[in-house]
This record gives C-alpha cells, sequence and structure tokens, in this order.
C-alpha cells in the first residue's frame, strides 16, 4: 500500500546520514529501493529534495512515499552458517565456496545474506562467540556482551539487517565480516576505505611460483563486450603482494594479500604472472571441485572498543 509518512528527526538521529536514518525506520524495506526513493525524488527533508548522504539536524522534518508492501531481496533462510565471531554489532562468519555473499539480478536465494537475515532474528538468546580470538581476547568480549544491552534493544519487532562492509566472490570461501547496526555498519566501512583492514589469502596455483615472495601491480577494469574483468590500460590502479608458503610438484601454495580491492584482482593477477589459480578454468586454471583461494586471515578495530580483532581460520585444497 503507498502512503506518505511523515518523520520527525529526534536529537538521536542528529548528523545521521538520510539514507540510514530511512533504513532505521523501514527496516523490512530494501536498501535499493529506499536509495530509489531519494533518488526519483519521492522524499522530501524541510520541503526540499535531498540526496541520500544528506546529514540531517535535529528537528528536520522528513516525508516520503513509501509502498510499504515492497519486501527486501534479503528473504530469510534456514541456512547453516559458520560462525567464527559475534558480538551485539558484528558478526564474522568462514564463508563457503560456491555461496553468493548478497543476492543478485540472476540469484536472489541460498546467499549469505539470505542465511543471515533467518539467522539473525529467529532467537533473542545472548549471541553465541566461538573461536578465531586469543585467550585474552576471549573473556573480554564474552564480558561485553554480557555488559552491553541485547542487540534487538528497543523493540522485539525490531528487524536486524545484516550490512556488507566488504564482499567475497561466490567462489571464494573465506572470512568475512557482517554489521548488525546501521552506526556499526558506517564506522567497519570507514575502516576499510582508510585501509585500516588486513586481509590474507592463500590460493593453490598453477606451476612452481620461483621467487619466495613479490608485488604484481596491474591496472583492473571491466571488458563490457565479454562481461569480464582482467587488466586493462585506462583500469584502476591495483597492487597485490604474495609470499611461497609452500612449492608441490606442480602447484605452489601462496599467501596472497590484496593491497587495493578490485573485482577478481587476486584471481587476475596470478593469472598475469602466469600462475593462474587452480579451479579457475576462465583464466588457465585446471578443473577442481572449487576455486582454491580462501580468506584465511582478517583484523579490523572494533567498531566501539576500537580494539583490534583478528581472525584466522584456515583451509585445505
Amino acid at each position: 500500500m503507498i502512503k506518505r509518512v511523515e518523520l520527525p528527526v529526534r536529537s538521536v538521529h542528529n548528523k545521521m546520514r538520510l539514507e540510514d536514518f530511512l533504513l532505521d525506520h523501514f527496516d523490512s524495506l530494501s536498501k535499493m529501493y529506499l536509495r530509489d526513493l531519494v533518488k526519483t525524488a519521492q522524499c522530501e527533508v524541510n520541503g526540499r529534495h535531498e540526496n541520500i548522504g544528506f546529514k540531517l539536524r535535529e528537528n528536520d522534518f522528513v516525508e516520503i512515499v513509501v509502498d510499504s508492501t515492497r519486501g527486501t531481496s534479503m528473504r530469510p533462510e534456514n541456512i547453516a552458517l559458520d560462525i567464527v565471531f559475534e558480538d551485539d554489532e558484528i558478526i564474522v562468519v568462514n564463508k563457503p565456496a560456491g555461496m553468493l555473499t548478497h543476492p543478485s539480478h540472476r540469484e536472489n536465494n541460498g546467499t549469505l545474506l539470505n542465511a543471515l537475515s533467518f539467522y539473525l532474528n529467529k532467537r533473542s538468546e545472548p549471541p553465541a562467540i566461538a573461536g578465531g580470538l586469543t585467550r585474552n581476547l576471549y573473556k573480554f568480549v564474552v564480558a561485553e556482551a554480557k555488559r552491553q544491552p541485547p542487540a534487538t534493544a528497543g523493540g522485539s519487532d525490531k528487524i536486524i539487517r545484516p550490512g556488507l562492509p566488504h564482499r567475497l566472490d561466490k567462489e571464494t570461501s573465506g572470512l568475512i565480516v557482517i554489521t548488525k547496526t546501521g552506526r556499526a555498519h558506517r564506522i567497519v566501512s570507514g575502516h576499510f576505505m582508510k585501509k585500516r583492514v588486513e586481509k590474507s589469502y592463500v590460493a593453490l596455483v598453477e606451476g612452481i611460483v620461483r621467487d619466495d615472495e613479490g608485488t604484481i601491480e596491474a591496472p583492473i577494469g571491466r571488458f563490457a563486450d565479454l562481461k569480464l574483468y582482467g587488466v586493462k590500460e585506462d583500469g584502476k590502479p591495483s597492487e597485490s603482494k604474495y609470499r611461497v608458503r609452500q612449492r608441490f610438484a606442480d602447484t605452489t601454495l601462496l599467501e596472497l594479500e590484496p593491497v587495493t580491492g578490485r573485482t577478481n584482482q587476486l584471481r587476475i593477477h596470478c593469472e598475469l604472472i602466469g600462475h593462474p589459480i587452480v579451479g579457475d578454468t576462465a583464466r588457465g586454471g585446471r578443473e577442481f571441485e572449487r576455486l582454491c583461494l580462501h580468506a584465511y586471515h582478517l583484523a579490523f578495530p572494533h567498531p566501539t572498543t576500537r580494539m583490534r580483532m583478528e581472525f584466522q581460520r584456515n583451509q585445505e585444497f
């Protein structure tokens, strides 16, 4: 049902971005739909059309025309999750290979966000905390989880909307952090933009890599006609570092660090040096049961405590 909704801005929302304000008030609607309403001038702030990044002030007045029957693409699905860590603001998951991180136009179920939408909203008991932490950090987090209010404070019917500060390709497995509040999402996304996040991968690549370590630099862009990303003269600057972990008869286990974060960057850079990742048949790798690329290490400051959070989950290929 389409209706006009009037929303006064309270002190708690002072300096909040318009997009985040709308997400807080319409947690059953998709972010894309709310963005479209703002872009098509169906949302006003004090009688004026503003963009999604407009910062609200206390006593501002927001009016928006919404269709309350429009759902979100994050349809809850009861899918098992490998949870490495969880508190009231973030959750770290070990994503399996073959699972999309979020719904797309072609696939809108079976994704990590579908699973998280179910998991985060199905229960009221305190968050579970799993491995991946040092003993002292584990004790600290347990204490914090007991001290802080539950994630659904302010109403048991409040929907927790999982946020993605970063992504992993469908065929890549490994550690990914998801936020549980708008505030946490803004802060963790800022950490990624300011390069305060450490990410490391392991990859089994074709052939014997001779140098023990090195740096790969090449611009990456999208070839529209092929619908494929690759090294492109006018692409965005891209840099990856590598270190040999172990050499086998005809493959090499590499540790990879993406200094920049371009689409398919590690796969493209490995192909560029003549050592495509095993399972990456599109770039010269042999056929295998999966792509042999795994995000095994992740570290970043906690959005509230600012304490360094460090996680590791190894993977055998």
